[in-house]
């Protein structure tokens, strides 16, 4: 502690104080930062960018952004395919393509059981 501040604190035990307790000061408490908050509004919409996060709660983006990635685990994923494939996704994807091709000719009803949706 610095001796300003010992002055400081001591001048203020002489005029009668009696806790070492900070006074409550005005404006908004800090608990949008709260884990559970962004938490909660992920859960309502899952699709939620880190901006919109941060306007609701009134918080930085980036403590929105540290709060995601160290309590939730959340990383940023690309939400459209990339164009580029590398040489490993592009192998898996192919071996997914014949293992559905092989499936329907062993079962040509079983498109009739797909279920698909546009958002």
């Amino acid at each position: 502690m610095l001796s300003v501040q010992m002055e400081q604190r001591f001048k203020r035990f002489k005029e009668g104080r009696e806790t070492t307790k900070d006074n409550s000061r005005p404006g908004r408490p800090s608990t949008s930062k709260t884990d559970e908050n962004i938490g909660k509004l992920i859960l309502e919409d899952r699709r939620l960018s880190i901006r919109g996060l941060a306007e609701i709660t009134e918080i930085d983006k980036e403590c929105v952004r540290e709060i995601l990635h160290e309590s939730f685990n959340m990383r940023k994923v690309c939400s459209k395919m990339p164009k580029l494939l590398t040489p490993e996704k592009e192998e898996s994807i192919m071996n997914i393509c014949a293992d559905m091709l092989n499936n329907i000719d062993t079962d040509p009803g079983l498109l009739d059981t797909v279920i698909t949706c546009d958002e």
